[in-house]
């Protein structure tokens, strides 16, 4: 089992960077594919990307290529997303997730369900 705390969320400008972090309890971080989503107001939550156990292989949603950067480092046991040029419609609550599914190491998961761990959630607030 693996515990998973997320940090990092604020209010910035449009246009402006951010770094979330999400940090994960115990000794076999290494094993799970780390994955993003986020949830905005009124909306269903959604995949921003996910990265493999080694941090190799990354997959990203369309809204992220480009912006966007998943990393992870296995000693420290934490994942980060680099956002840049943010937008507004980036505003959401952002959840870090983990999956012990080895398929999606390999092949990216984009679904919820393959994720059996989540975090809390940190609030993003991009202003205009």
């Amino acid at each position: 089992q693996v515990q998973l705390v997320e940090s990092g969320g604020g209010a910035v400008q449009a246009g402006d960077s951010l770094r979330l972090s999400c940090l994960a309890s115990g000794r076999t971080f290494s094993t799970y594919t780390m994955g993003w989503f986020r949830q905005a107001p009124g909306k269903e939550r959604e995949f921003v990307g996910t990265v493999g156990r080694s941090g190799t292989y990354r997959y990203y949603a369309n809204s992220a290529k480009g912006r966007f950067t998943i990393s992870r480092d296995n000693a420290k046991n934490t994942v980060y997303l680099q956002m840049n040029s943010l937008k507004p419609e980036d505003t959401a609550v952002y959840y870090c997730a983990a999956s012990s599914n080895y398929a999606c190491s390999r092949d990216g998961c984009s679904d919820e369900a393959d994720y059996s761990y989540w975090g809390q959630g940190t609030q993003v607030i991009v202003s205009s």
